[in-house]
């Protein structure tokens, strides 16, 4: 009887859900109400935050990078400029700071709020935009009549769920994703590639690439410039990579135990037959590294040593700082996400894209717009920016199970965490670790994942790089304006606190690839030949070259 309402109520929730960007209208109310209850419960403190927030703010004192310049200093675009930050100065001053309130719940309140200020920003409205006026002058109004083109082409293109314009330039197999290679395994979640060698002896423990299920592995194996993999098969080492494979309906019920048996579990028993003997240096990126360091653990519980190292990069392991990503991640935010999930079987890319772009709306989606649509520029799409836009889905239940229980619940830093049952220990990893956090990360913020440095005793070496999420990961040798710190941290050596890490930290000039590599070295055995492509006679047949299948699935 009851099965009618829930339905019902389900089918509300994935609507409101979809109409609010996949945001909670409860939450939201919930963050307002408490803000403003607690505002108007102290007048004192809303009589100051007025006075505050009416001060006038120090002359050329600019906090939207898009209203910065010469252009912005003539009147009266420089009168626009001053009220919109006015506006935005005096929101701050109310938001935040408030006494008693939910500390969330501050931070979804303010993030809502400069939602409306990028929005509202003049740099996206052409008559107060100095750069379009001038454009539109100098074009005789041609700019706009090229983004009205280009806005109707995006619309097309969006309508039939085609990639953007010029994502088409970077196909995985023809222009990206160009390692050479051969899948050697293939199940109903991953392919496993084994990548060519292409030095006469290699490393002899081989490396084990596991990124994220939300995003196409060859983040990692781009251009040939930048292709983390090629640098690796160029200094010797036999590599291998896990394809996830884009999740469609009829996989909601795919989750955390399948993704850790089939897919990390999965490639190391092909491993284990390809090159006998030899134990795997483990590198997870992303979510893909908190995976690893979960089944790091349960194989350290069961005392299965088939790892020789374990490298987290821009993983988190401890959760109680997420980032701005924890801005959607609460009860009422986790309910909508499922009920949207439970009517389609699966979280869509573009879901989890607009949600990447409402964190950072002014750069990802106000700014490419005014270019695009009135300035009627093009922006270049790099290998990069069409990697981004070739999403993936995720399932009902692999969704709904990380934000929950690591997310929300911090349930492996805790040490509840269930690996088959029983539950699992970071503190039992006792190989040693390269962990990498990028400095303006706003995904992995790198303070979190630091904490790897509380939660396990074992030799940690820490590099801090330049860049974001995906760029400073991508830092190959001879990229510009690159550099990075290291300090390792022997075995049960005291705790290192981040500002002092930044203290102490050794300093060093350019990519942190070859630090990288010289450290999986030294902790390689010697050299030898290289093993064979897949094995046969273990059910490991070469069945198609590298980049594989599901990379391709749309």
């Amino acid at each position: 009887m009851n099965a009618e309402p829930d339905e019902l109520d389900r089918t509300l929730h994935a609507l409101w859900g979809h109409l609010g960007g996949g945001m909670s209208p409860a939450a939201q109310m919930l963050a307002w109400s408490d803000w403003a209850v607690h505002l108007a419960t102290q007048p004192g403190r809303a009589i100051r935050a007025a006075i505050d927030g009416a001060a006038v703010q120090a002359p050329g004192t600019v906090h939207e990078p898009r209203l910065s310049g010469p252009q912005w200093d003539a009147w009266p675009f420089s009168l626009y400029r001053q009220a919109h930050e006015a506006a935005a100065h005096r929101l701050r001053t109310f938001i935040h700071g408030v006494p008693g309130v939910d500390r969330h719940h501050e931070q979804l309140v303010a993030f809502m709020a400069r939602q409306w200020l990028e929005l509202l920003s003049p740099a996206n409205a052409a008559v107060t935009n100095p750069q379009v006026l001038q454009k539109i002058a100098a074009t005789g109004g041609g700019c706009l009549a090229s983004g009205a083109m280009h806005w109707a082409e995006d619309a097309g293109r969006m309508a039939f769920g085609r990639a953007p314009a010029g994502a088409e330039s970077f196909r995985p197999g023809h222009e990206v994703a160009l390692t050479p290679g051969q899948v050697i395994l293939r199940n109903e979640l991953i392919e496993l590639i084994q990548y060519a060698p292409a030095t006469p002896t290699v490393h002899a423990e081989p490396v084990l690439i596991v990124s994220a299920w939300i995003m196409k592995y060859y983040v990692l194996d781009l251009s040939p410039h930048n292709s983390l993999v090629r640098h690796l098969v160029a200094n010797g080492h036999t590599v291998f990579a896990i394809s996830w494979r884009n999740p469609q309906a009829a996989d909601a019920e795919l989750g955390m135990a399948e993704y850790l048996r089939l897919g990390i579990m999965g490639s190391l028993d092909a491993i284990e037959a390809v090159a006998p003997r030899r134990r795997v240096h483990a590198v997870g990126y992303c979510l893909g590294g908190t995976l690893m360091a979960i089944a790091a653990a349960a194989m350290a519980r069961d005392k299965d040593d088939r790892l020789a190292t374990l490298t987290l990069l821009a993983a988190q392991t401890d959760f109680t700082e997420p980032g701005e990503l924890g801005l959607f991640i609460d009860e009422s935010q986790l309910a909508f996400l499922e009920d949207i999930m439970s009517r389609q079987g699966y979280l869509g890319a573009e879901q989890m894209a607009a949600a990447f772009q409402a964190l950072r709306p002014g750069d990802l989606l106000w700014a490419p717009m005014v270019r695009n649509y009135l300035l009627g520029e093009r922006v270049p799409v790099t290998d990069l920016m069409a990697w981004n836009a070739d999403g993936t889905r995720m399932p009902h239940r692999m969704h709904a199970d990380y934000l929950r229980s690591l997310f929300l619940d911090n349930a492996l830093a805790e040490g509840h965490y269930l690996v088959d049952g029983r539950p699992v220990s970071l503190n039992d990893i006792d190989v040693p670790v390269f962990a990498l956090g990028t400095r303006t990360d706003h995904v992995a913020p790198w303070r979190s994942v630091y904490k790897i440095n509380l939660l396990c005793d074992t030799e940690v070496s820490f590099v801090l790089t330049e860049g974001g999420h995906n760029a400073g990961i991508l830092s190959e040798p001879g990229h510009l304006h690159r550099s990075h710190q290291l300090l390792k941290r022997t075995r049960n050596a005291p705790y290192v606190a981040p500002d002092e890490f930044l203290d102490r930290a050794q300093q060093r000039a350019g990519s942190w690839w070859p630090c990288f590599q010289q450290w999986l070295a030294a902790h390689s055995g010697p050299r030898r030949r290289p093993p064979g492509m897949g094995s046969p006679r273990h059910g490991y047949p070469p069945i198609g070259d590298a980049p594989g299948a599901y990379v391709l699935g749309r």
